[in-house]
């Protein structure tokens, strides 16, 4: 029987790592083709990977909370029926990769079918995965006929588990095949202190320790009025983006209140029209459609600035980042082509974008390639702030809360609907004028909607 072992792909664009989530298989369990075995979340989404083959799951090379590299084996299968396959002579890596080709979905290429976006045929049936020093990985010695142990030094070793605290006390950081050394010596990883990066137990440590000589692990307190969340997933690729962007575009932000109580009332009277019933045309679409139309009057606050290539470029189409809070955390799903789209569209757009980021189901598809973000801070009764831009981008648009407010009207204090706007952007493509006037577009559309056929 041939025993595989799965490796994880890369589904997104260039994602480097994926946290497991959780198995929806365990050992001994019988997998079909395009089985759902597991869930993993990446720093823009939450996926299913289906199993690429049938067989009978031999065994787990990761545990859920663990951080894996993309390439790096995480299931092995024992392949119902098959044969081992000959190993094909080794071929040279094209561009640096130990793949070639990029097979579609359902099509086989070098007897290989592709199962899964991103994950194509290759020059070999099994290859290590290329270390940090970007040499070529060695193929592996085929598998044989009958069961054989699996030597240590061969397989990859996934990324260690990181350490949690739980009623049973200290989980420490090891790898699988170190877990597996300690069990095999009758050692209790929890008494280690792990001497490797960041606190890693190897498998000198275990070996020291069987032999009496290891240094005792440092006590683990656990805090009762403290607790520690690793910083991993969408959380850490935000926080990357976010001090990227901070420091490497000079931020401006500008801050305009307006009465929107025209707006509010258009959006009062859509409710009855037929065209619109089964559509939530929410303020923030208002907002939307009014950003999309003052760009083209503005169309510096829709540009990119190309550091490598000393150049700004202007984009001729609005792909507009919605930035949605989630379990998650934060996570900016794109309208495609939104400058398209009328006030219904747009409003069915962001309904669905926004319920999908809600649920960790957003396509990694759908959370790059974005021109220009609205952030919506007055869902959360915030007036105003300071957004920070995406990196990429050149602006990204704050929309607060609606409240009544004291507002003069022909000369008489009235209460109106009023919300305040803050616009921040990049003072290297965007000036002060130019900040100023799509500030100002925007909020003269929301104080009359009217004005937008002008545009």
């Amino acid at each position: 029987m041939a025993v595989k072992q799965f490796p994880l792909p890369d589904v997104g664009e260039g994602l480097t790592e994926a946290e497991i989530v959780g198995w929806k298989v365990q050992p001994g369990e019988n997998v079909t083709v395009n089985q759902t075995i597991v869930e993993i979340e990446t720093a823009k989404a939450s996926v299913e990977l289906p199993c690429p083959w049938a067989g009978t799951v031999r065994e787990l090379l990761a545990e859920p909370g663990q951080t894996v590299d993309v390439g790096a084996p995480i299931i092995t299968i024992d392949m119902a029926g098959a044969e081992p396959e000959p190993e094909p002579e080794a071929q040279p890596a094209e561009s640096g990769s130990g793949e070639s080709g990029s097979g579609k979905i359902g099509e086989e290429s070098n007897g290989r079918v592709a199962t899964l976006v991103g994950y194509g045929p290759r020059t070999s049936s099994a290859k290590r995965r290329p270390r940090k020093d970007k040499t070529a990985p060695a193929a592996q010695t085929p598998a044989a006929a009958e069961p054989r142990p699996e030597p240590e030094p061969v397989q990859p070793e996934p990324v260690a588990a990181t350490p949690k605290t739980e009623e049973g006390g200290y989980v420490p950081l090891a790898k699988p095949p170190v877990r597996k050394l300690a069990k095999d010596l009758g050692v209790d990883l929890r008494s280690l202190a792990g001497s490797g990066s960041g606190g890693v137990i190897t498998r000198e440590d275990v070996r020291a320790a069987a032999e009496g000589t290891a240094a005792p692990a440092a006590p683990v307190r656990s805090g009762e009025r403290e607790r520690r969340v690793p910083v991993k997933g969408v959380r850490k690729a935000t926080a990357q983006a976010m001090v990227d962007s901070a420091f490497s575009a000079p931020h401006v932000t500008e801050f305009l209140t307006v009465d929107v109580t025209p707006m509010m009332e258009l959006r009062a009277k859509l409710k009855s029209d037929p065209r619109f019933s089964d559509v939530k045309v929410t303020p923030l679409a208002f907002a939307a459609k009014a950003l999309c139309l003052a760009a083209r009057r503005t169309p510096d606050v829709n540009a990119t600035w190309d550091e490598e290539a000393g150049e700004i470029v202007y984009k001729d189409y609005i792909h507009l980042g919605i930035a949605a809070a989630t379990p998650r955390g934060l996570v900016v799903p794109k309208v495609r082509d939104a400058d398209g789209m009328s006030l219904r569209e747009l409003a069915e757009s962001l309904e669905r974008l926004t319920e999908t980021a809600r649920e960790g189901k957003t396509a990694p598809a759908d959370m790059v390639g974005g021109t220009i973000t609205i952030t919506n801070v007055g869902v959360f009764g915030v007036d105003t702030g300071t957004p920070i831009i995406n990196p990429g981008e050149s602006a990204i648009l704050a929309f607060g809360a609606i409240r009544d407010m004291p507002w003069v009207v022909d000369g008489q204090v009235v209460p109106r609907k009023v919300c305040q706007l803050a616009l921040s952007f990049d003072h290297r493509v965007v000036d002060g004028q130019q900040g100023s006037q799509f500030l100002a577009d925007v909020g003269a559309m929301l104080a009359d909607p009217s004005m937008a056929i002008t545009y």
